[in-house]
């Protein structure tokens, strides 16, 4: 993190998709790194067990020495767990599989689906008495509706949805949105829809036009307007421990997290204006 002017405290997203395979983690660590490229910082926490945010960023197991395990269940300071990315401006709070027994140790804890947002509350404040700043924390949550999710959309200001133009895609987004309108209605009132970003579309397919169609119709301007095409360049960067951008910048998916990236500021910009008085 670094010392600046901005005051605001981090906008906090959480990536959530119960259903696996449709660019969730891929979209959390590239929308986070072209957020970085265009001159935001961003953390990335990863909320997934399986860790892969943490490796496709090029963290490795050896250096994961606390991770969001630890903030969870140890209440450990997220900053005692950030780790920088190559990236500038970028960093990231790892995780590993010990993340994966935490809502069995959870069970009885006082307040349970509150840890993250007490954490990232705690985070907040420390930026703020040291003078630095972050603009996005992006949270991966992990592929199911588990008390990690739960925890992630209690600390989260806005929910954002990676969703692969596939035939059962409404299906399992149907299902997401009920537990957004749960935690909404009984944890954290002000949740918000940061938006849809369809995924793995492929211009070839009239399925994915289809779906696309049906998606814009359901969800209109909460669409956004950029998506990510099907791209084997994307696929290949995780295994190079690397985002895409790094991987391959004139790519056709790099150039298309770019331009979510700019589509997202562009947003929040709007946001702000509307609350700003005439």
């Amino acid at each position: 993190m670094s010392e600046s002017s901005r005051t605001a405290p981090p906008k906090v997203i959480a990536v959530a998709n119960q259903k696996g395979g449709v660019g969730k983690t891929t979209t959390a660590i590239n929308l986070a790194t072209a957020l970085a490229a265009i001159g935001q910082r961003v953390v990335v926490l990863d909320l997934d067990p399986q860790g892969n945010a943490s490796t496709g960023l090029g963290v490795s197991r050896a250096d994961r020495r606390a991770t969001s395990y630890d903030v969870l269940v140890d209440e450990r300071p997220l900053q005692d767990a950030l780790i920088d990315t190559d990236v500038p401006g970028l960093a990231i709070i790892p995780s590993d599989e010990n993340l994966s027994g935490a809502e069995l140790e959870l069970s009885d804890a006082p307040r349970r689906s509150y840890r993250l947002r007490h954490a990232i509350d705690r985070f907040r404040r420390t930026l703020s008495g040291m003078g630095e700043h972050c603009d996005y924390i992006l949270i991966d949550c992990p592929p199911s509706l588990n008390l990690l999710t739960v925890n992630a959309m209690t600390a989260a200001d806005s929910v954002l949805v990676p969703l692969q133009t596939e035939f059962f895609a409404l299906e399992g987004l149907t299902q997401l949105m009920r537990t957004i309108d749960l935690v909404r209605g009984n944890l954290n009132k002000t949740l918000e829809i940061q938006g849809v970003v369809l995924t793995m579309y492929d211009r070839r397919n009239n399925l994915s036009s289809q779906v696309a169609a049906d998606v814009r119709e359901h969800f209109g301007d909460k669409v956004y307007k950029t998506v990510i095409p099907r791209n084997v360049r994307v696929s290949e960067a995780p295994s190079f421990g690397k985002p895409v951008l790094l991987y391959d910048l004139e790519c056709a998916g790099a150039q298309a997290y770019l331009k979510l990236a700019s589509e997202v500021v562009k947003q929040e910009r709007r946001a702000a204006d509307a609350l700003t008085p005439a």
